[in-house]
């Protein structure tokens, strides 16, 4: 078989307050060279050797085994994958997703399945549990649904996202999705929740009618998983206003953190400059929208720019 390449956006997942249902493809990216191989094997950047595994515990693997049983493959053809990642791990930033989006496609890819992308986003869904980084990893731009363990349910929408810039400030330590969770409450005080429920959306609503100002105003609302995961995130509040004092829409947790993501409409290169000077322990990066999610091409394709759905 012909070598492929899979390019895997990063993800940024709830927006605030769309918590497990909102999620958003941003310009970094996991790109896998596929090549076939006599053993399943995995070439890993060496500052990912501690926590991305080079054999069949690899996440990546595991999603293509799985995708392959479910179509009657016991097995897959031994492949060795070279991995270039940008997408930090266990940052926010759905690297997770993009490993598990990954091996659906290589799976695809081996056995020819032809699989349509609502195919691949139920597929997500079963490994993942919930939809909100699998979804834009698989259709880019910004995604908004719902599954229930059966049912999926999405809109899809990338009008008016191009000029905005999403600033991501990522800390320097983990925090892993599970760690997180666990911060949560068990239920939500009923008044609360329907309040909770409405700034939700609003904010949908904001996205959908481009209305920037209004979004970034519920991203800063959010009651469902913010207000307590902020407390493991040292320096939320802070960020917060450094971003703001420079013209910031509005910041959210981006998944479970620790990377928190700032809302602009505009962004100047001083602007930028002033926020990376206050937020020197941070690495802050300026992102754009990513709006055609998973690619794939193949030797023979790649001259061509074709993508494979």
């Amino acid at each position: 078989m012909k070598p492929f390449k899979i390019k895997v956006p990063a993800t940024s997942a709830n927006l605030g307050p769309g918590f497990d249902s909102i999620g958003i493809a941003l310009s970094k990216y996991v790109t896998l060279d596929c090549h076939s191989a006599e053993t399943w094997g995995f070439t890993v950047p060496d500052k990912d050797k501690n926590s991305i595994p080079a054999g069949k515990d690899n996440l990546i693997y595991k999603s293509a085994l799985y995708t392959a049983n479910l179509y009657n493959q016991e097995t897959l053809p031994p492949f060795h994958i070279t991995m270039k990642n940008d997408v930090p791990v266990a940052r926010g930033l759905g690297s997770s997703s993009t490993a598990v989006v990954g091996g659906i496609e290589i799976a695809n890819q081996i056995l020819n399945l032809q699989l349509t992308a609502y195919e691949k986003l139920k597929i997500a869904c079963e490994i993942e549990g919930h939809p909100d980084n699998v979804a834009p990893a698989i259709y880019g731009g910004i995604v908004v649904s719902s599954y229930d363990g059966n049912h999926l349910d999405f809109v899809h929408f990338t009008k008016g996202l191009d000029e905005l810039t999403w600033l991501a400030i990522i800390p320097e330590y983990h925090l892993e999705t599970e760690q997180a969770r666990a911060l949560l409450p068990l239920e939500l005080n009923y008044k609360k929740a329907v309040h909770a429920s409405g700034t939700a959306n609003v904010l949908v609503a904001a996205l959908a009618q481009q209305n920037w100002k209004l979004a970034g105003k519920m991203m800063l609302q959010d009651q469902w998983h913010q207000p307590y995961r902020k407390e493991m995130i040292p320096g939320f509040d802070q960020v917060t206003d450094i971003v703001r004092a420079q013209g910031a829409l509005g910041l959210y947790l981006s998944g479970a953190g620790p990377t928190m993501i700032a809302l602009f409409d505009t962004i100047s290169q001083k602007e930028l400059q002033k926020i990376k000077n206050q937020l020197s322990a941070y690495e802050v990066e300026a992102l754009k929208i990513n709006k055609t999610g998973a690619e794939v091409n193949s030797s023979s394709l790649q001259s061509n720019g074709m993508k494979l759905n």
